[in-house]
């Protein structure tokens, strides 16, 4: 019964920290001057608009994924690059606020077992999400902000070799042991999510 519990709470809050990540995408881009996320039905908190197969067993099963990519042409920016960051960085900027404002509802609002265990998993998973997505390799959030962020020539060379391999790097960080046992995912993400769950959720 605990297991399935958890798992509900699991797809529930997947749910929503996966809508709240591409909606904010979506929103920043289209504040930004990109019709293109508005065109394609992405300006929405609709969260089957936002999901993504794979990257919700993945986060269902590993407690880390991503949800189907928001459609950006940066193009249509004022300043492309500065733009472009600012959308990348939103999604996960927007599940960390979320889980901030969860930490300070908990911490002023009495709530049974059953709630507040709801509230313990969606904190976590939206920080999961951010964490997971701020990690530089292509498709996450993470190389989006870093080619933005490194001078353009620069940028042009890491883009291109990290883009050619950036699903094999991907996967191999997802998977491949690489210290005690353990996954470059996992080494970030482990004491990561411990020091600001510790911070959100010090109860």
């Amino acid at each position: 019964m605990d297991n399935i519990i958890y798992y509900i709470f699991s797809a529930l809050s997947l749910l929503i920290a996966i809508t709240i990540h591409e909606f904010s995408h979506a929103l920043a881009a289209d504040k930004l001057g990109d019709p293109t996320p508005r065109s394609e039905g992405r300006l929405t908190l609709n969260p089957l608009k936002h999901l993504d197969p794979l990257g919700t067993i993945m986060l269902l099963v590993a407690r880390f994924g991503w949800g189907k990519p928001v459609p950006v042409d940066p193009y249509n920016f004022k300043n492309p690059r500065r733009d472009e960051l600012i959308v990348a960085f939103s999604g996960p900027l927007s599940n960390i606020l979320l889980a901030i404002l969860i930490s300070l509802l908990l911490s002023f609002t009495s709530f049974n077992f059953l709630v507040l265990s709801f509230f313990f998993t969606l904190v976590q998973l939206n920080l999961v999400l951010a964490i997971f997505n701020l990690i530089p390799i292509p498709p996450l959030d993470g190389s989006k902000i870093l080619f933005n962020l490194l001078p353009v020539d620069t940028s042009a060379q890491w883009q291109e070799a990290l883009e050619k391999y950036g699903s094999i790097l991907l996967i191999a960080s997802v998977f491949l042991p690489i210290y005690n046992g353990r996954t470059l995912v996992d080494l970030v993400i482990t004491p990561t999510l411990s020091f600001l769950s510790s911070l959100l959720l010090p109860f």
